[in-house]
């Protein structure tokens, strides 16, 4: 393999891939033995694996920089021709789940790839192509809008993310002027963003009306591959939520007044964990990464070989500039079992985070990808996935000396803090688009008023002072997943208390618990979402009870700190 930046990019014949995949196709339809099936399968497999390398090729290029014009035209060029390929890439899952063989493939990759295919059949249809396409087009046309923002700030030129680090100030004008400039900047995009929403909405309703689910929340969970659970499991889930983690916060933010000599914490203040200012970053990009790789050559072999190839192959790219998208991800190039990791560092412990959340998605990716031989079983559903971020978060806290120095304990303390306090707001982004795709037809402003009046049921704290967009309710647009991944998000909260079970154990015994983590990143989505959780011994979020049990010991700790 060679360097990310040097892997060479190719626009894929499209018309082409469709008439081999429908050669593929009929060629299973013909196979006289599971063997001779199977060999059609997995070649197939080969096709799908390196049109995805071509597309996440592309994609992350796009993202890098979003202003570059031939990388625009070939995202549109694929969103516009990839989904051809859906009528026969349905035939043939078709053929697998209703053909002779599918007890051979079933005992060959389990019953979860069957219900998986049985699932993408009621997702998947060239009804919907128009509306793929489109809705492609206007996820790209959103990317562009939020990255060209940029505002002046005291001589510099900024970002979103470029604004983050002031609001973390110590200086709390300082803070205040960065959130006022932050919010305006929203406020400036959100007549673009309202009519790009209520475009999105409108395209996602009509792919569900298409396929004849009674709403868009229907399809949109089984896009998600939610095979296990319903909207009423998750509704019971934000409940506990509220009722046991915002009381919880609420006090939390009440006791962070106290420790920065205020009154009440307004929303500038809630990223600053400490008076004298938060334990940020002792270096660089390049630092951070030497650092990491000493990191993950001690924690585990597993982890040592994993990053060391992706230093090796430069599998990132981390550094803010103009024109970049926004957020940070973890994606992969299948066909090299290459993982890539993106984000905007800005000087915070943001940028450690990275180095470690999107560190547990990549690493899950590589052990995946080398260890399952079925694209669609090498990673999981995504509040799976999500515990292997996050949990890497928790199982790097002994190495955090290398990045914080001696304020390691300050940030170990207030990364803690923040993993249980962003939770309500992750409940408030879940209902907020469960109520938008109940009510599609609701104008922008009767959309903020739902998201204030949500936001003031799970974060009752919270304050904008006086700023009057963010007061009718204007904050739910600084969320991305809601324009382009609706209902993800959820996922990390379900995902968050499942890695504070893994945290619990970690403190009895770090040795077991790395051990469950393992055989859960190597299982990949060979099993559904409740079985993964029953085979490495986790409680499942919704049961009664779960949430109380998984938060109890991290409240404690929180409320008995020194600080």
């Amino acid at each position: 393999m060679q360097k990310f930046s040097e892997l060479p990019y190719t626009r894929p014949d499209i018309a082409a891939a469709v008439e081999e995949y429908k050669r593929y196709s009929e060629a299973f339809k013909a196979a006289k033995t599971f063997e001779e099936a199977k060999k059609v399968f997995l070649d197939a497999e080969k096709l799908d694996t390196h049109l995805s390398t071509i597309a996440s090729l592309c994609s992350i290029r796009n993202t890098m920089n979003t202003t570059d014009e031939f990388y625009e035209a070939e995202m549109a060029y694929l969103n516009e021709n990839l989904p051809n390929l859906i009528p026969a890439e349905k035939a043939m899952k078709e053929d697998i789940v209703n053909g002779p063989f599918r007890a051979d493939f079933e005992k060959e990759y389990g019953a979860h790839f069957i219900a998986v295919l049985e699932n993408d059949l009621k997702t998947q249809d060239e009804r919907i192509i128009p509306e793929l396409v489109k809705e492609s087009e206007l996820s790209v046309e959103y990317s562009k809008a939020a990255a060209s923002c940029k505002v002046d700030f005291r001589g510099e030129t900024c970002n979103f993310y470029g604004l983050l680090k002031h609001m973390e100030s110590t200086d709390r004008e300082e803070r205040k002027e960065a959130f006022e400039k932050w919010a305006n900047l929203y406020e400036g995009v959100s007549d673009k963003l309202d009519e790009l929403y209520d475009k999105l909405i409108e395209v996602r309703v009509e792919m569900a009306k298409k396929l004849g689910y009674d709403n868009y929340t229907e399809l949109a969970y089984r896009n998600m591959g939610r095979l296990d659970y319903t909207p009423e499991h998750v509704e019971k889930f934000r409940e506990q939520i509220r009722t046991v983690i915002t009381p919880a916060v609420d006090r939390m933010r009440k006791a962070q007044a106290k420790r920065l000599g205020l009154d009440s914490v307004k929303y500038y203040d809630e990223s600053l964990t400490f008076a004298g200012g938060n334990a940020d970053p002792i270096g660089g990009k390049d630092y951070m990464v030497g650092q990491a790789t000493e990191m993950y050559g001690a924690l585990s072999p597993e982890t040592k070989e994993f990053f060391d190839f992706m230093t090796k192959y430069e599998l990132f790219d981390l550094e803010t500039r103009p024109g970049k998208h926004l957020g940070g991800y973890c994606t992969s190039l299948p066909e090299y079992k290459a993982p890539f990791i993106f984000s905007n560092f800005n000087g915070t412990s943001a940028d450690v985070d990275v180095l470690t959340h999107e560190a547990g998605h990549a690493f899950q990716a590589y052990l995946g990808e080398r260890l399952i031989p079925i694209g669609v079983l090498q990673g999981s559903t995504s509040e799976v996935c999500e515990i292997h971020s996050m949990s890497m978060e928790f199982f790097t806290y002994p190495w955090m000396d290398k990045f914080f120095g001696d304020r390691a304990d300050e940030y170990r303390y207030a990364h803690l803090c923040d993993a249980l306090a962003v939770i309500p707001y992750m409940a408030c982004v879940d209902e907020f688009q469960h109520e938008v795709y109940k009510n599609p037809k609701m104008t922008a402003k009767e959309r903020r008023g739902v998201w204030r009046s949500i936001e003031k049921k799970y974060m009752p704290w919270r304050d904008y002072d006086g700023n009057a967009f963010l007061e009718n309710g204007g904050f739910w647009m600084q969320k991305q997943h809601i324009f382009l991944y609706p209902f993800y998000y959820i996922d990390y909260a379900l995902a968050q208390i499942c890695t504070f079970f893994f945290y619990d154990e970690m403190k009895k015994d770090r040795e077991s618990a790395w051990a469950r983590y393992l055989k859960l990143c190597k299982a990949g989505g060979t099993l559904g979402y409740f079985d993964l959780l029953h085979y490495v011994g986790i409680p499942v979020p919704f049961e009664d009870g779960a949430v109380e049990k998984a938060v109890r010991g991290v409240i404690e700790e929180i409320e008995s700190a020194k600080y």
